[in-house]
C-alpha cells in the first residue's frame, strides 16, 4: 500500500508538542477568516486531525460512523442531498425531486456529474448504492433511513432519472436522500480501501487505517474544483493530541475540541477556533417505562429541577445555549413558541410528593465518553439534592456506554448530533424505533407521526410536528438542558471554514471550500 503521509507525523509526535507553544483565540459566529471568493488562493496541502477508529477503519462510505469516517467520505463521495444549516434537505447529486399526489412515488432527477474515473453518475449507480446499503446481510448505518423505499419496485427512468416507489406516503422523503452515510458509489465498486472511486471533490491517493488518508483535488468536480491541492486527514484520538498538533504546526485543522480548552487559551491569538453553534443536543434521558420515571409527574419534576444555565456554564464552559426539553433548536419545524422552562424547586417538590417520591433516590449513568458528561452529572446531582432527591452518579465504560444505556438503567447522560426533527422522532421516539433510549412508546404519538408524513401541505405538517413536540415538552423522557457548540481549531492561515454549520451538515468539513492564505 502506497503511503504518502507527511514524514514525522506520528502519534507520539502529536503528544510531544508543547501546549504552551501557542494559544487559542475563540471566534464567534464568523467563519475562520476571509470568505470572499475574490481573495481565495489555490494550492497547498491541508492537514486535518480527527479522532479515529483504529486499524479497523475503512474508506467504505456506507460503513461511515465516526466524524473521521464522515469527513473522508465527504471528500471522496456525494449524496443525492445533504442537510443545510437549518437541517432542511438541499439538492446535491439530485438536481430536483418531485412527488406524486399521494406522496408514495418520488421522481429524482440527477445533475450531470462524473466519477473520478470519468464515467457519469447514473440512475443505475444510485439504485446500486441504495440496494447495497439495504442489504440485510450488512449493518450499514443508513439502512434504517432507507427503509421507506421499496427498492425492488423502484427503477431507473433513463440515465439520469430514478423513480422511487415508497412503502407508505412520505412527505419528508428528501431527508432520506440526505441520510448520514447514504453516499453514491459506482455500480460494481468493491475495492474501497485500495482504489475507491467517487464523485466527490477529492480523488484518492493513499490510506493507512488508524493513521492517515491522503486525497488530491478532482479538477472536474461538478461544483467546481477545490482550492486545495491536497487534503490529508490524520488520526489523533486524544483531544490533547489534536490541540498539541495544531499548536506545534503539525496540522492546520483540529476537530472536536473541548470548550475548556478554548476557555483556557482565549485571547492570545496565534491560532483560531470556530464555534459551530448548537451542534450537539445535551440531555438527561429518563426511561419512561420503568420506575420512577413511568410516572409523568416525576419526569416533570426533573424538568423543573434542572438549572439549565448552570449546566451550560459548568459542563460546557459556557460554549452553548440553554435547551427547552425539545430536540432541534433552530431547525426546521422546531416548536419555538413554547415557553422557556426554568428551575422551580418548589413545584418539583410538590410534584414528587403527589407521586409518592418525596425521598427519591436514583442512579444517573454517565461516562467520559463525551465532553461535559461527567461535569453535567455532578452539577445535576447537586441541583437534585435541593429538591430532596438523591442522585448516585455511576461511571460507565467509554467503550460500551452507548449500547449499555439503550436498555439498562433509568437515568443517563445523553447527547445527539444534528439531524432533522423528523429523523429524531422516527429514530428515537416511535414504538419500534431502534434507538428509543427513553422507551417512549405511544400508539397515538406514532399515529401523529404517520399523519405528518402523509400530509403534503407544509403548514399543516408543521402543525402536526408542533403537536408532537408539545406532548414531549409536557411529559417526554428527554430532559434537554442545552445545545453545545462544536469547536474546531485552525491555523491562522486557514480560511473559509464555515461557522454556521452544525456537525454532519452540508457545510461541515467542506474542505473543498477551504483554502490556505
Amino acid at each position: 500500500m502506497h503511503d504518502e503521509r507527511l514524514p514525522g507525523l506520528r502519534r507520539r509526535g502529536f503528544l510531544a508538542a508543547t501546549a504552551g507553544a501557542a494559544a487559542l483565540t475563540v471566534v464567534g459566529c464568523d467563519s475562520s477568516g476571509d470568505t470572499d471568493p475574490k481573495n481565495t488562493r489555490r494550492g497547498g496541502r491541508l492537514r486535518a486531525a480527527f479522532a479515529g477508529g483504529g486499524a479497523s477503519e475503512t474508506l467504505d462510505p456506507h460503513k461511515a460512523n465516526l466524524f473521521a469516517d464522515a469527513a473522508r467520505a465527504k471528500a471522496l463521495y456525494d449524496k443525492l442531498a445533504d442537510f443545510g444549516a437549518d437541517l432542511s434537505a438541499q439538492p446535491r447529486l439530485a438536481e430536483k425531486w418531485e412527488p406524486n399526489k399521494t406522496l408514495d412515488r418520488w421522481q429524482v432527477t440527477l445533475r450531470q456529474a462524473d466519477f473520478h474515473d470519468g464515467k457519469p453518475v447514473t440512475a443505475r449507480d444510485v439504485l446500486h448504492s441504495y440496494r447495497r446499503i439495504a442489504d440485510p446481510k450488512q449493518a450499514f448505518r443508513a439502512k434504517a433511513s432507507l427503509e421507506p423505499i421499496d427498492l425492488d419496485a423502484s427503477r431507473a427512468v433513463g440515465e439520469r432519472s430514478v423513480e422511487f416507489v415508497l412503502k407508505r406516503p412520505t412527505a419528508e422523503f428528501p431527508n432520506v436522500l440526505a441520510a448520514f452515510g447514504a453516499y453514491i458509489v459506482p455500480e460494481g465498486a468493491d475495492d474501497f480501501d485500495r482504489r475507491p472511486i467517487g464523485s466527490g471533490p477529492f480523488r484518492f491517493v493513499s490510506f493507512a487505517p488508524g493513521r492517515s488518508a491522503l486525497f488530491r483535488r478532482f479538477d472536474d468536480y461538478w461544483e467546481g474544483a477545490p482550492h486545495l491541492d491536497e487534503l490529508e486527514i490524520v488520526v489523533a484520538n486524544e483531544e490533547s493530541a489534536r490541540v498539541n498538533a495544531l499548536l506545534g504546526g503539525q496540522v492546520e485543522y483540529a476537530h472536536e475540541l473541548n470548550p475548556t480548552t478554548a476557555r483556557a487559551h482565549q485571547g492570545r491569538g496565534q491560532i483560531e477556533m470556530v464555534r459551530l453553534r448548537g451542534s450537539a443536543m445535551q440531555a438527561f434521558c429518563m426511561k419512561t417505562d420503568r420506575p420512577p420515571f413511568d410516572d409523568k409527574r416525576v419526569r416533570e419534576a426533573f424538568f423543573l429541577i434542572a438549572d439549565r444555565k448552570e449546566l451550560v456554564d459548568g459542563a460546557l464552559s459556557g460554549a452553548g445555549q440553554i435547551g427547552n426539553d425539545l430536540f432541534g433548536m433552530g431547525y426546521e419545524y422546531y416548536a419555538d413558541s413554547l415557553p422557556q422552562r426554568t428551575q422551580d424547586l418548589d413545584r418539583a417538590r410538590a410534584l414528587l410528593k403527589k407521586a409518592g417520591a418525596e425521598k427519591l433516590r436514583v442512579t444517573l449513568d454517565t461516562s467520559a465518553v463525551a465532553a461535559g458528561f461527567t461535569e453535567a452529572a455532578g452539577i445535576f446531582r447537586d441541583q437534585a439534592a435541593k429538591a430532596g432527591v438523591t442522585v448516585d452518579v455511576r461511571m460507565g465504560s467509554k467503550d460500551s456506554y452507548w449500547s449499555d444505556i439503550l436498555d439498562s438503567g433509568t437515568l443517563c447522560c445523553y447527547r445527539s448530533g444534528a439531524m432533522p426533527i423528523e429523523a429524531h422522532i422516527s429514530q428515537r421516539l416511535l414504538t419500534d424505533s431502534t434507538t428509543n433510549a427513553t422507551h417512549w412508546r405511544h400508539a397515538d404519538f406514532d399515529a401523529l407521526y404517520r399523519q405528518a408524513q402523509s400530509t403534503r401541505d407544509k403548514t399543516e405538517r408543521a402543525a402536526l410536528y408542533e403537536r408532537m413536540q408539545r406532548r414531549l415538552y409536557a411529559e417526554g423522557g428527554f430532559l434537554i438542558w442545552g445545545f453545545a457548540d462544536w469547536i474546531i481549531g485552525t491555523a491562522k492561515n486557514v480560511k473559509g471554514v464555515e461557522a454556521n454549520a452544525p456537525a454532519n451538515t452540508l457545510d461541515w468539513a467542506r474542505f473543498d471550500k477551504v483554502w490556505l492564505a
